[in-house]
């Protein structure tokens, strides 16, 4: 693509009026922002509101010279932004919503200076959108749910266009745009080779039956093996036979620790429903998930606890590498736990349990309405205005939700709700992590029984690692635990929290995880990013 010769003309006449060598009387040079060629007055004159203010001033600064193209033609910048946005779907991302093969088009078509003025300020339009979308995500997550409390940096025009003009390495600082987590690489490249296998045909599924234990024999054995093959499960090609035994049994147990449930080997209807999910609604599960990596920060912090909500389960990693994973109880779908960032400010040994307002007048006010003692066997004291008041001395059916003037408290103890310790972010969900007396729901593969906060699967191990700082000796703090004396004990050592709501990933052995969308925000996002890209926003 070359421009007209009149152009060109226009071009060298604006810098033929720049001053001349050293020592030459020459007129002032012109006052900033002025155009100076044809093209940078029809780009002032097109400037309209719809440009946002940011890339407005960025050409204001630059005398409105166009961005993407000088006298010799379109700039190499603007060829690798084109060629970026035509390969947006390798991100996710609909290359459509930025109109690639519009733009080549209008470069090969345009002749006027006002030609040549839209496609420069579509392209920078088109180039921000893109680069919004790819360093911070297509969607505010805020918007498309309160629940997730994320406010991911968008880029600025100005400081965008400044940067990009100033990269040396153009190719090196439209890689950069993308996030620089290894998360994010591993679930984009695992993308790409789950669309290779939809291309090639998807899964085959597996005939309904009766459940499939080990041991038995079944036609559908064959089917099986060539289904978690396709699905890349290590060791199902292993296995030959119609017995439902050894490397097949193992595979299938691969398979459920892949996708969060019970590792037990049986297909029963749950293992069975996994298993026949089409390849199609997993490619979708892993762009929304490639597109909630966008919304997190590239660096989650030196010391952090991790909790994936949707997986129920709990890591924390220090300088890199992850030193302790747990299994927790979430919120109930009525009482989600919700997505945020917070900072661990101290953690709580023999904790009282200060009852919520909800749960004090929703359940503990009927049980207290027909038996004032209700509540003493479970060490529960009420409190008015900070005076400890008689539960047999409180005319109960008095009072509702609209009119409950009391605080209701648990006392430490092997019965209080939050079991011997809690870990406190202090947030204005009042949500944190707990120990809890109620074990036997950890055993369970899906773990959404919670108000909201999180329950933790052996809290002082937790402790140990999050403290260590502190006091390293092994069992220390289960000592403090024993002593019955309340603590409040703080870190040493900055530590992040991120609750996150993730349905897939894949880690770094290679494996790929999916799982249930316990909340239904999977489909609260899909709906959004298709209004999105529908109306190009």
């Amino acid at each position: 693509m070359a421009l007209s010769p009149a152009l060109t003309a226009g071009f060298a006449q604006a810098q033929s009026a720049a001053p001349e060598a050293s020592g030459a009387e020459t007129a002032a040079p012109p006052a900033a922002g002025e155009p100076q060629t044809p093209i940078a007055e029809a780009i002032q004159a097109a400037i309209s509101t719809d440009i946002p203010d940011g890339l407005a001033r960025y050409y204001g600064n630059r005398a409105f010279a166009p961005v993407w193209f000088d006298q010799n033609g379109l700039s190499e910048k603007a060829h690798l932004v084109i060629a970026a946005m035509a390969a947006a779907n390798d991100h996710a991302l609909n290359p459509n919503n930025y109109g690639p093969l519009d733009l080549v088009q209008l470069s090969e078509t345009a002749r006027t200076p006002d030609e040549w003025a839209q496609f420069d300020l579509q392209l920078s339009v088109q180039f921000l959108r893109y680069a919004t979308h790819l360093s911070s995500g297509r969607v505010q997550p805020n918007r498309v749910n309160q629940a997730l409390n994320l406010f991911p940096d968008r880029p600025e025009p100005e400081t965008l266009f400044e940067t990009a003009e100033k990269a040396a390495d153009f190719s090196a600082f439209l890689e950069s745009l993308v996030p620089r987590s290894d998360n994010y690489a591993r679930l984009k490249r695992r993308l790409a080779q789950y669309r290779k296998k939809a291309a090639e045909g998807g899964f085959t599924p597996v005939p309904d039956g009766d459940v499939l234990k080990p041991g038995m024999s079944d036609p559908r054995v064959a089917v099986l093996r060539t289904r978690l093959m396709e699905e890349d499960i290590p060791g199902a090609g292993d296995h030959t036979g119609e017995v439902y035994d050894g490397a097949l049994v193992e595979a299938v147990k691969v398979f459920q620790d892949y996708h969060g449930l019970e590792t037990d080997g049986v297909i029963g209807k749950n293992t069975l429903e996994r298993i026949n999910i089409p390849i199609q609604e997993k490619l979708i599960q892993m762009e929304l998930n490639m597109e909630r990596r966008r919304w997190m920060r590239d660096d989650l912090g030196d010391f952090y606890v991790f909790v994936n909500l949707a997986d129920q389960n709990l890591k924390v990693v220090r300088d890199g590498k992850t030193v302790h994973t747990t299994r927790v109880v979430v919120g109930k779908p009525y009482h989600a736990t919700p997505v945020f960032s917070d900072r661990l400010e101290y953690v709580e040994i023999n904790p009282f349990w200060n009852v919520p307002y909800s749960i004090a007048t929703k359940e503990y006010l009927p049980k207290l309405k027909k038996n004032p003692s209700a509540l003493s066997a479970q060490n529960i004291r009420i409190f008015e205005n900070e005076r400890e008041v008689p539960a047999t001395q409180v005319a109960w059916n008095s009072y509702s939700g609209g009119n409950f003037p009391f605080r209701l408290r648990q006392d430490p103890g092997n019965g209080n709700a939050l079991g011997r310790v809690k870990f406190m972010f202090p947030n204005k969900f009042n949500i944190y992590i707990h120990d809890t007396p109620s074990k036997s729901l950890f055993s369970r593969s899906e773990r959404a029984f919670s108000h909201g906060c999180i329950r933790v699967l052996d809290p002082f191990a937790l402790a140990d690692v999050l403290l260590q700082d502190v006091n390293s000796t092994p069992g220390y703090w289960e000592q403090v635990r024993d002593s019955g004396e309340r603590q409040v004990v703080k870190s040493q050592t900055p530590i992040e929290v991120h609750l996150t709501y993730l349905t897939a990933w894949m880690n770094k052995d290679g494996s790929t995880h999916f799982r249930k969308d316990i909340y239904g925000r999977d489909k609260v996002l899909l709906d959004a990013l298709r209004t999105a890209m529908t109306q190009n926003l």
